[in-house]
Order: C-alpha cells, then sequence, then structure tokens
C-alpha cells in the first residue's frame, strides 16, 4: 500500500497538491442498493407514491451531490465535472432499486468520490422520500465499481 498522500510530514491533514500532475481523461462508476418493501417498489413504480415522482427526485439529488463533494467531503478537490449519470432500476427481486452512477472530467484527480457521493445521496434521497410509507428501508452496498483514468490506471472491482 502507498504512502497515504493527506497527510504532510508532521502527519497533519492536508489537501494534495495537484498541480504538477497531467490532464488526463477519468471516469469512476459506483453503485448503492437500497432495500424495501415491496408495497413500496410497487408504489414508486405504478407512480401512486404520495411525494411523487421519487426516482426523478433521486435521481437529480445524486447528480447535485457529484457536484457538491468537495463541500461535503473536507479535502476533496473542486472538480469541473464533464458528465454525471445516475441510473435508479427497480431489482428484479421487487423489493430494491439498484442505483448506477458514473462521473467523467477530463482532469489532475480522480472522481472515485464524486462517483461514491452521487451513489450515496442518491439512495439517501429514495429513503428520504419513502421513508412516511416504509421506514424499515436499508441502504447496501456503495461501492467503487470503476476506476479509469490518472497515474494508477484502469481498476475494476472483483478484477483481482
Amino acid at each position: 500500500m502507498s504512502k497515504l498522500t493527506h497527510l504532510d510530514d508532521k502527519g497533519e491533514a492536508r489537501m494534495v497538491d495537484v498541480t504538477e500532475k497531467a490532464v488526463t481523461e477519468r471516469e469512476a462508476r459506483a453503485e448503492a442498493t437500497i432495500y424495501m418493501a415491496s408495497e413500496t417498489l410497487r408504489m414508486i413504480i405504478d407512480g401512486e407514491h404520495p411525494k411523487g415522482d421519487v426516482l426523478a427526485v433521486a435521481r437529480i439529488a445524486g447528480i447535485m451531490a457529484a457536484k457538491r463533494t468537495h463541500d461535503l467531503i473536507p479535502l476533496c478537490h473542486a472538480l469541473n465535472l464533464t458528465s454525471v449519470k445516475v441510473e435508479l432500476t427497480p431489482g428484479a427481486d421487487g423489493a430494491s432499486v439498484h442505483i448506477l452512477t458514473r462521473c467523467k472530467l477530463a482532469g489532475q484527480t480522480g472522481v472515485e468520490m464524486e462517483a461514491l457521493t452521487a451513489a450515496s445521496i442518491a439512495a439517501l434521497t429514495l429513503y428520504d422520500m419513502c421513508k412516511a410509507v416504509d421506514k424499515g428501508m436499508e441502504i447496501g452496498a456503495v461501492r467503487l465499481l470503476e476506476k479509469k483514468g490518472g497515474r494508477s490506471g484502469h481498476w475494476v472491482a472483483n478484477a483481482q
């Protein structure tokens, strides 16, 4: 494992200096899953949820969160994202929603945290929108699926 880059020689937290790093195309994909009662998912799919189109709200929340990751995670750089996609798919189990995010840019640092933040906030938004009808929902499987670009190259989950 490499040296921690967010610590200086004194062991104090710092924002990594990326000034000298080359601008490269970078992309990251992440996922999350929210588990719920089958009746809750049915309401969402059938458009009968009292709060309206919760999937559309969660999609927008995920996109907004990716754009504001640097405001939420202290040592993240503010990035000029060129693309953020958030896909929400009802699970084949009839009781979950799978969230898949993708963030892209041409820059000097990666977009993994933005993709993970988008997935997390989309899941939290679904929880918030549905908690009045289903307090037992559970968010799980938040993870990075893939990252491309930069010095460390291409990485895919479970491909090691």
